[in-house]
């Protein structure tokens, strides 16, 4: 027998993954490059690549270059005259993956909605990518509408939808989609954090404050009865300066654990990660029914858990991760044959206060006199 030395360097899946998250697909119509599908990000020329004039499409996607800050990319497709938005969005992921599609133009059907989520689905089966749907509807029509005629057509259209993927955008401001997407867009916070949360500062570049056929302006109150139809909307503070933003509202059936943007976005991120990961073990028999491959597959499973549960603390002062570190049991893996696996996975969101109640008291007991 002749002497012989094999090396083989093994792939252990160990390296980092692209990101998919903050990389939205903006479609409208715009007054260039009709029909194609543009790369964007913050030393783009928008007047080259949608034209010189208006556009929703353009007005929206400056908008979430505005309110995204640094680092901002996205891609945006210029919809031909009549050509399906829905085909469009097929046919760009040939060319990217995408967080979250954003639809400028209005649309203002319920089955337009659903087919919103009939699209995610399918994305989702074909593609294996959790893409969220951020759809803009009609803003007032001030030439025909009051506000409690708006407040009606707006409760109507949404009701008895269950879309757990979708996202509804008055565009009350003509820039309100794309005013979200920026923000949900911005490194400044976690894909886990709320588009409510104050501290990260006010709305940029929202459009020219709505009028009703009567001349009267939007008010927190309209804005109160959209949020509880499901709608996402912008909300100010008396006294206080600035124009924040109101929930992330999907259309998730009521109880749903996905009636907010950030659940949909931690629990899709889970879901793009864990996907490769289990790619990597197909046919692989290094995950087995015996107890150390169970132990060290549990240990595999929840890295990505562990990454983003990440936080950091800096003097004092802790900012959390996406998610709550992983607990033994959060990763369950049970055979359902010699063949077939099944994992479970467990994600804790930590706790936000998106409603804060002060309780203040006198203290009267001290007697008259003493200091």
């Amino acid at each position: 027998m002749i002497p012989i030395i094999q090396v083989n360097n093994l792939n252990q899946m160990q390296g980092p993954t692209n990101e998919v998250e903050r990389h939205f697909l903006f479609v409208g119509q715009a007054a260039a490059n009709s029909g194609k599908l543009l790369s964007v990000n913050t030393q783009s020329k928008f007047d080259e690549l949608l034209g010189t004039e208006d556009s929703t499409l353009k007005t929206n996607v400056l908008a979430a270059m505005q309110n995204a800050g640094q680092n901002w990319s996205a891609h945006v497709h210029v919809l031909a005259v009549a050509e399906d938005w829905k085909a469009a969005v097929r046919a760009a992921q040939a060319a990217a993956s995408f967080e979250a599609v954003v639809l400028t133009e209005p649309v203002a059907s319920a089955a337009a909605i659903n087919d919103a989520q009939t699209l995610r689905n399918e994305l989702i089966a074909t593609w294996g990518r959790w893409q969220t749907m951020i759809i803009a509807v009609p803003g007032i029509d001030n030439a025909s509408q009051d506000w409690p005629a708006y407040e009606a057509a707006m409760a109507t259209l949404q009701e008895g939808i269950a879309a757990d993927g979708v996202m509804l955008v008055p565009q009350l401001h003509g820039n309100n989609a794309g005013v979200l997407a920026g923000r949900l867009c911005n490194r400044l916070v976690t894909i886990a954090d709320t588009p409510m949360r104050v501290k990260t500062g006010a709305v940029v570049a929202l459009g020219a404050e709505p009028l009703d056929s009567n001349s009267a302006p939007l008010t927190l109150a309209t804005l109160q009865t959209l949020e509880s139809n499901r709608y996402s909307v912008p909300w100010w503070f008396p006294d206080y300066d600035g124009v924040y933003w109101a929930d992330g509202n999907m259309l998730d059936v009521e109880g749903g654990d996905y009636q907010v943007i950030e659940n949909r976005r931690v629990a899709d991120k889970i879901a793009r990660k864990l996907r490769i990961r289990a790619i990597a073990r197909i046919g692989d028999r290094q995950l087995n029914s015996t107890p150390a491959s169970m132990a060290a597959a549990e240990l595999y499973f929840t890295q990505d858990l562990r990454a983003m549960s990440k936080s950091v603390t800096i003097a004092g002062l802790t900012f959390p991760g996406e998610i709550t570190p992983p607990d033994d049991g959060d990763i369950v893996i049970e055979w359902l044959s010699k063949y077939e696996v099944a994992i479970y996975t467990l994600a804790q969101p930590y706790d936000c206060p998106k409603k804060i109640g002060i309780n203040i008291m006198l203290d009267l007991s001290n007697p008259g006199g003493n200091t």
